[in-house]
């Protein structure tokens, strides 16, 4: 996406040692992700500080997003995240040319990631999950991966720790995905996704709750 590999890898040089002093995140890769052919990663979204997170994580893999407009006006914020792999997507623009940009970005070998909720939570609870995730992988007939950030303690705290959870790749079968499928196919593999997703974010509240 005429991105250079260089500029992301500087980028996350930068931002990994003060990332990990403010959040203390910790990563858990259920499965490694695999080392090249596009994909998409389906993560649940909390924060601005959300994309950096998951690209850190990732140590072999570029991970581009699709971020709102609106994210990039602040100079300093929006040249981190567009070197940690997000690029602007207009809103009113359509649902189409963000589809089509997540298409092409899997077709060249990539991996998509996208908030599958849409938004960030107010509540820090998850939302319901939109339709856009399971739409590319229908069409692009690709992996879904399930993602989920955590936070461990007081959700009020601005740098309080994060657990960043990948999970088991979901194939297309596996989410009931056809080419010709219609409206139901989506909403039910939406839902599968948000159920690993909200099974992961138990699990870490469970297993980290101490911190």
């Amino acid at each position: 996406m005429g991105q250079s590999k260089a500029l992301y890898y500087f980028g996350k040089a930068v931002c990994r040692p003060l990332f990990k002093l403010c959040y203390r995140y910790k990563i858990v890769n259920e499965f490694p992700l695999p080392e090249k052919g596009g994909f998409i990663i389906a993560s649940n979204h909390l924060s601005y500080s959300d994309p950096v997170l998951l690209g850190l994580s990732q140590k072999r893999r570029r991970l581009f997003f699709m971020a709102k407009a609106e994210l990039f006006k602040n100079k300093f914020f929006g040249a981190l995240i567009r070197a940690l792999g997000a690029f602007p997507v207009e809103r009113g623009a359509g649902d189409g040319a963000a589809i089509k940009t997540g298409s092409d970005l899997i077709r060249e070998g990539e991996i998509m990631t996208i908030f599958i909720e849409g938004g960030r939570t107010k509540t820090g609870d998850l939302m319901r999950p939109r339709s856009g995730c399971a739409l590319v992988a229908q069409q692009m007939q690709v992996a879904v991966i399930p993602a989920c950030i955590t936070v461990i303690g007081d959700p009020k705290h601005l740098f309080a720790k994060r657990v960043i959870h990948f999970g088991r790749p979901l194939t297309p079968d596996e989410l009931g995905l056809t080419v010709d499928g219609g409206r139901g196919q989506l909403k039910n593999a939406s839902n599968r996704i948000m159920d690993e997703i909200r099974n992961m974010r138990e699990h870490d509240l469970s297993e980290y709750k101490k911190g």
